[in-house]
């Protein structure tokens, strides 16, 4: 069974790279608002609430890695089958991506309800919001498994660049997010009033809401053969799946390990641990306007690349991925020079303490001259994701943070005392470092050869 109504292995490369990229960036913006939203409303609560939903914010990340994991294995896969137009193979590949993340999420959702208390406690949360944590946990778990094939049923419109799907799903999804925290905290007509409790059940809403919504859109177009028998579990998909995926589970853990480590560095500055510290935090905050375009086109990038190597096309895949890392670099210089310029005003947005407001002034100036790499590293790193090398962005992410970035950040922050400044040397030396890696790896050409089936 063929089709190729929807490949993106023909025709003009800019307008492909166009109608993938601008519905991923206002995915990306509305995650972004809905994380603010619980945030700020949790704020309105009081402190304790607001440092409960930071902390199981983190430990929620966590739950929700292999789904992740999953939907880069699922895109990998089922780009590659659009790409080659046969649809029933496309098909087969989603149903088992699903069912494996139906029987994870619900495995994982089990283990949060039984053990929520063991979590919290593990995690350590501090006595006094251990409650409020505890309380989020079981509540968020019953999310757990709809925000699984959540995540998963949007990589396969994904993969098939149908992309206006998930953007339509996800836009409902924030917006019901953010309705619900204010209106269940609060009491909003015709919301009950249930207090902080309400911010993690409209999480859980939305999420059931979005994986509905993405389920009739399976059912309404050529994705409804997902709803025929058989619903048998394929072993040797599955390890597929798994295979493609283990590595960037392993990424985000070490990624997020490290930072743990950063702070950690920064927490041994004596009396400037806390500017630094705040510092840190802030600009990561600001960077991360910086961060949505990038993973916006990192997504762009996997989808055609992986369609192109679908369609026994090797070379417009290297074509199509460098063009979208040039344009990248080039959008993010020019918001990195503003972010320069103006990293003053910025920071004042977050913080008005006059040490802190000069280092994260600081901190902004320096990080903007590794941006460009920032960029170069995510966008080529999804090309190589959707071509199936998921073990070699894997080394070289591994690689830059723990053989880079931590033991220079020691050296420079706590061996020669340059403190807080020798951190933010060490970390765009290291991502300077990584995105030149990476577009090294990606001109070597080997992941053109690799079969992912």
């Amino acid at each position: 069974m063929k089709d190729r109504t929807t490949t993106l292995t023909t025709g003009p490369f800019w307008g492909h790279i166009w109608q993938l990229s601008w519905p991923m960036l206002l995915i990306m913006i509305f995650n972004f608002m809905v994380g603010f939203a619980d945030i700020y409303v949790a704020g309105l609560i009081n402190p304790e609430v607001q440092a409960a939903i930071g902390f199981i914010s983190q430990l929620y990340f966590l739950l929700i890695i292999v789904a992740n994991a999953i939907s880069i294995g699922t895109v990998a896969l089922i780009s590659r089958n659009i790409g080659a137009g046969d649809i029933a193979r496309a098909t087969a590949n989603a149903k088992q991506s699903l069912i494996f993340g139906f029987f994870v999420g619900a495995a994982l959702t089990i283990a949060a309800l039984v053990f929520a208390r063991e979590i919290i406690a593990a995690a350590g949360f501090p006595s006094e919001i251990s409650a409020i944590g505890e309380t989020f946990l079981r509540i968020f778990a019953f999310a757990l498994g709809p925000n699984y094939l959540l995540i998963i049923s949007n990589a396969v419109f994904r993969a098939s660049g149908e992309v206006k799907k998930p953007l339509i799903t996800m836009f409902v999804v924030s917006a019901v997010t953010i309705i619900g925290d204010f209106g269940l905290v609060f009491g909003i007509t015709p919301l009950p009033k249930m207090g902080y409790p309400g911010i993690a059940l409209a999480t859980a809403i939305a999420a059931t809401l979005g994986m509905t919504i993405n389920f009739a859109f399976f059912f309404l177009n050529r994705w409804r053969t997902l709803y025929r028998r058989p619903w048998t579990i394929s072993i040797a998909s599955i390890k597929t799946i798994a295979k493609l995926g283990w590595p960037a589970v392993l990424l985000q853990i070490a990624w997020n390990a490290g930072s743990i480590v950063l702070y950690n560095i920064l927490g041994r500055l004596g009396d400037a641990r806390i500017v630094a510290l705040a510092s840190l935090t802030n600009g990561l905050r600001i960077e991360a306007i910086i961060f949505l375009p990038a993973f916006a086109l990192n997504m762009a990038a996997a989808v055609l690349v992986g369609q192109n190597l679908g369609a026994k096309n090797p070379e417009r895949a290297e074509a199509v991925g460098w063009k979208i890392a040039g344009a990248g670099v080039i959008f993010i210089s020019a918001i990195s020079i503003g972010i320069f310029i103006w990293a003053r005003s910025f920071a004042a947005l977050l913080t008005r303490e006059p040490a802190v407001l000069a280092e994260t002034t600081r901190y902004l100036r320096i990080m903007m001259f590794s941006e460009p790499f920032m960029a170069l590293s995510l966008i080529l790193g999804g090309g190589l994701q959707g071509a199936g090398d998921t073990r070699g962005t894997m080394r070289l992410v591994i690689f830059s943070m723990w053989l880079i970035r931590l033991p220079l950040a020691f050296l420079f922050a706590l061996v020669l005392g340059y403190g807080a400044v020798g951190a933010w040397a060490a970390m765009i030396t290291s991502m300077t470092i990584q995105g030149t890696l990476m577009a090294r790896r990606f001109h070597q050409g080997r992941w053109k050869h690799l079969q992912v089936e």
